[in-house]
Parts: C-alpha cells; sequence; structure tokens
C-alpha cells in the first residue's frame, strides 16, 4: 500500500476539512519546520489527530527539518522583481528592513560565493538572478549605514519574492552545518509531540545522517523514522552508503530540479527509483505533483500521468505540499491523488 501524504497549513487548518482528507485516504500529514517551530504548532496537530481520530486513522507525522537547506530572509512584504531589475544582495540581519524595496537577504554563508556570474535560484528555481559588478550609480546613502556585504544582481527570470523561499547557487561548493539550533530544539520535543517521522534535508553523505540518527537518540526519539532527503547530486552519487542509516529515501524534485537540468531531472528520478527498488529500500516522490491544483480543482493530464508512473515505479510514498498547506483545494487534491494511485495499482495487480 503507498503511503500518501499532504501537508499541514492554513488551507487545511480545520477539522472538517483534515477529516475529509483522511476520509479520502490520506495516510499521513508533513509539517514543514521552515517555517514554524514544532512546539509552536500544537494546536494544529491536535486538529489533525482528532480528524484522524473520527475517520479511523492513526496518522503519521513528518516534519521537515531546517537542516543545510539555505533560504531567503523574512520581509515585511513581498519583494517584486521584474525581469532586467538590478537589485542589491545583503546577508541576512534583523537590522535590513527588506519589506517595501527591492533587496534580497541571503544567508551570511553564501555571500563570499556571489561572484560577477555566479547564478542564484530562489523559491525552487522559480526566480532567477545573476551575479553582476556592482553598477556604477550606487544606492544613495540616505543617513543610512551601508551595508559592508552585499553584492548586485540581474533578474533574468523576475517574479513575487517572499520570506523564507530556497536558495540555490549551481555550482557553488557551500558546506552548511548538518542541523540548525532550531532543529535541534525540534527534535527534543518530537517524540512527545507525536513525531513518527523526520525528514533531513539536503543529505549529502552517511555523516549527515549519523549525525540526526545520534541527536535523535540523545533526545529518547530512536524509534522516530528517518527520510533522507535526497536533493543535490552528492546525494544522488552517494545514494547507496545512505541506505543503512535512512528507512525511506525521498526524491525531492523542487531543489534537485536545481541541481541538474530540468530536462534530465526525470532521468535522475527513474535512477534513484531504481536502485531504491533493487536495494529494497522505500522510497517517496515529492513536489509538484498536483501543483496545478493550488489555484484549480481539477489537475492536468501530465500531474496524474506524474503520481501513476511514480507508483508504477515502485514509490512506497506519496506527498504533496503547497496543495494542501496553501492551495485552494486540499480536498479535491488528495481525492485526485488517492484515486490515481489506487487506479495504478489496479493497473499493476492485472499484469500480474
Amino acid at each position: 500500500m503507498v503511503n500518501l501524504y499532504g501537508t499541514l497549513g492554513p488551507a487545511c487548518g480545520s477539522e472538517k476539512v483534515l477529516a475529509e482528507m483522511f476520509s479520502l485516504g490520506m495516510t499521513g500529514m508533513r509539517l514543514n519546520l521552515s517555517h514554524v517551530t514544532l512546539a509552536e504548532s500544537g494546536e494544529l496537530i491536535g486538529k489533525m489527530n482528532r480528524a484522524a481520530e473520527k475517520c479511523g486513522v492513526k496518522p503519521q507525522l513528518l516534519v521537515d527539518l531546517q537542516g543545510p537547506e539555505l533560504r531567503t530572509g523574512t520581509v515585511v512584504e513581498p519583494v517584486a522583481l521584474r525581469n532586467g531589475d538590478i537589485v542589491e544582495i545583503c546577508e541576512i540581519s534583523e537590522n535590513v528592513k527588506a519589506g517595501r524595496s527591492t533587496k534580497i537577504m541571503l544567508p551570511e554563508l553564501t555571500l563570499p560565493y556571489l561572484v560577477p556570474g555566479q547564478e542564484v535560484l530562489l523559491d525552487d528555481g522559480k526566480i532567477h538572478l545573476k551575479i553582476v559588478e556592482n553598477p556604477v550609480s550606487m544606492p544613495e546613502n540616505r543617513g543610512e549605514e551601508i551595508e559592508k556585504k552585499r553584492c548586485f544582481a540581474k533578474v533574468l527570470w523576475g517574479g513575487l519574492l517572499k520570506s523564507r523561499k530556497s536558495v540555490a547557487l549551481p555550482g557553488a561548493k557551500i558546506y552548511p552545518p548538518t542541523l540548525t539550533k532550531a532543529d535541534l530544539e525540534n527534535i527534543k520535543i518530537a517524540k512527545e509531540m507525536g513525531v513518527t517521522g523526520v525528514m533531513q534535508p539536503f543529505v549529502r553523505d552517511h555523516r549527515d545522517l549519523e549525525c540526526v540518527k545520534k541527536t535523535l537518540q540523545e533526545a529518547g526519539a530512536e524509534d522516530i523514522r528517518l527520510f533522507a532527503k535526497i536533493e543535490n547530486m552528492d546525494g544522488v552519487r552517494k545514494l547507496e552508503e545512505l541506505f543503512p542509516a535512512a528507512d525511506e529515501i525521498v526524491i525531492a524534485r523542487g531543489d534537485l530540479g536545481n541541481a541538474v537540468h530540468l530536462w534530465d531531472l526525470p532521468g535522475v528520478q527513474r535512477q534513484i527509483s531504481e536502485k531504491c527498488r533493487k536495494a529494497g529500500k522505500s522510497f517517496m516522490v515529492v513536489t509538484q505533483m498536483l501543483a496545478s491544483m493550488e489555484c484549480s480543482p481539477v489537475p492536468t493530464r501530465a500531474e496524474v500521468n506524474d503520481i501513476f508512473h511514480a507508483v508504477l515505479d515502485g514509490a512506497s510514498s506519496i506527498m504533496v505540499t503547497g496543495e494542501t498547506a496553501v492551495g485552494d483545494y486540499p480536498v479535491e487534491v488528495i481525492r485526485y491523488m488517492a484515486n490515481t494511485v489506487k487506479s495504478a495499482e489496479n493497473w499493476m495487480q492485472k499484469q500480474c
């Protein structure tokens, strides 16, 4: 049986909606801890548990840690970026007010890599920048201290940049710590909050997983399952060495699609799924499974085809993210996901 996961968020924040989702076949939910802490999520988790109980389901709760993922800073208002704009980039700081300007805040450890010609992909590659030499006409210093650590970029593909969106620097070898301070705090209370699985982002090698396992053990939560998210080529290349420590491999196609050309992504997904299947290792497929349903009650033909073939490839789990967290049709998302998975399973049985 294929596990079906939604993602908790404001769009499915009522017990009624959650109960409908569980009644349609959803087996668990993901909580993204890049935007909220586990301690702050008690009320929402409680709603999930009560909704699942009404449907006779023992829900799985997966928490997605921050890990070595890079994200933009928090803004007061979304930053509008237009094609051709020259924008300023500075390090994340509480003193920088980026809410009503075109200033983009990135983690401090990325700044040494922001040399002219370096590409920067934001929000799963939806926004594409390229670092340029400092423009001749510098922004006026209106009585404010000019940041020493800053550079400028040209917007190649624009969009609306909101808070805490993913950052990728293709080709740059950046090595952030495995766990953040927030991750350590979240892991400490994971068991008491009912967490059944921890998802570690951007796994690079077995050391990342061993670090998380050790932290879980120290928190008395060694029974919590560990999901290894493959989001870069280091994880792809070292996939087999992850198998002993990982309970499940996650083919996380958002940032993985930034690490390779999009037209190569299906081949990388097939490579990972084949290796997992051969080794008898469970794997999940996630990202944009039903992305169009964030604003449409009906998916595209390509999306249901994607889910169908993920099941045929041997996926043990399928997950949706923004579709249920912030989308307009969270219940319909689960309906289409569940029915497509059933159709794929029935098709495979007929072939036996």
